[in-house]
C-alpha cells in the first residue's frame, strides 16, 4: 500500500495541481492582510487577523479548494493513463483509490501547515507586540484539516463520475450549504459544515465572518470538538469505503 501511495505521490512532482495546493494559503492570507489594510481600526492584535484567516480557510478553500483539487488529480489521471494500466498490472482499484485519497489528505496537510506558517509570520510583523495565540494558530489549523478530511472520498468521487464540472458543482453546493447549516442544530449532518462549526468556539468566530459575542451559547459550546471529531473520523472511514467499492466496480466494467 505504501508503495501504491508513492507512486500517486510522485505524479504531482513539480505539476501545476501541488503547486496551486501550496499558493492557496498565500491567497486567503493576502485577502486577510488587505482586509486588514482596508479596516485598520480593528484590533492591532491577533485576533482579527486569525479570525479573518480562519473563518476564510474553511468556508472557502475547503469546500471550493478540495473541489478544484480533485477535478485536477482527475485531469492527472487522465493524462498519466493510469486508469488503463489498472487493467495491465495486478493492483487492485481499491488500493489505488485509498491512494489517491492519502495523498489528497497529505497535500492538503502541508497546505495547512503553509497556512500556519504564514499566518504567524504575517501577524508577528504586524503586532510584534502581543502575544502569540499557540493553541488557536495550530490546534485550529489542524483540526480544520482533519474534520475536512470526509470531503475528499466525496469530491474525488464526484471527480471521476463526470470530470471538472460535477467535482465544482459539489464543491460550491458544499459551500452554500456548509454555511447555512454550521450555525444550526443539524451541522452534524453536513460535512461541508464541520470545519467552519469547530471554529466558532476556537477563535470565537460566526461561520458567516462575524466575531461572537462573548458568552454565545450555542457558537461558543467546545462540546461540539470531539463530537466533530469523533464524527468526522467515522465519516472518512464510511466514505472512503463505499466511495473504494464504488470506483472498483467502476473500473472493473
Amino acid at each position: 500500500m505504501i508503495a501504491v501511495i508513492q507512486s500517486e505521490y510522485l505524479k504531482y512532482k513539480r505539476t501545476f495541481t501541488r503547486k496551486l495546493i501550496l499558493c492557496a494559503p498565500l491567497f486567503i492570507l493576502i485577502l486577510a492582510l488587505l482586509v486588514k489594510i482596508v479596516a485598520p481600526d480593528q484590533n492591532g492584535d491577533w485576533s482579527f487577523l486569525l479570525t479573518v484567516i480562519y473563518n476564510w480557510w474553511p468556508v472557502i478553500f475547503i469546500p471550493i479548494g478540495m473541489a478544484l483539487f480533485a477535478a485536477l488529480i482527475h485531469i492527472q489521471e487522465k493524462k498519466a493513463g493510469n486508469l488503463v494500466n489498472l487493467r495491465i498490472h495486478n493492483v487492485s482499484p481499491c488500493r489505488v483509490w485509498f491512494a489517491k485519497i492519502a495523498v489528497m489528505a497529505i497535500h492538503s496537510f502541508w497546505a495547512t501547515l503553509v497556512l500556519i506558517v504564514c499566518t504567524l509570520a504575517s501577524v508577528l510583523l504586524i503586532a510584534a507586540d502581543s502575544s502569540v495565540p499557540w493553541s488557536q494558530l495550530i490546534i485550529g489549523g489542524l483540526l480544520i484539516w482533519l474534520v475536512s478530511l470526509p470531503l475528499i472520498p466525496l469530491q474525488l468521487m464526484a471527480a471521476f463520475w463526470k470530470g471538472l464540472f460535477s467535482s465544482m458543482g459539489l464543491g460550491i453546493i458544499g459551500f452554500f450549504w456548509g454555511v447555512s447549516v454550521a450555525p444550526g442544530a443539524n451541522w452534524m449532518f453536513v460535512p461541508w459544515s464541520w470545519p467552519s462549526r469547530l471554529m466558532a468556539p476556537i477563535v470565537g468566530v460566526h461561520p458567516n465572518g462575524v466575531s461572537l459575542p462573548p458568552g454565545d451559547p450555542l457558537l461558543l459550546d467546545t462540546s461540539v470538538i470531539p463530537l466533530g471529531i469523533g464524527i468526522s473520523i467515522a465519516a472518512l472511514i464510511l466514505f472512503s469505503s463505499l466511495s473504494a467499492l464504488w470506483f472498483s466496480r467502476k473500473e472493473l466494467r
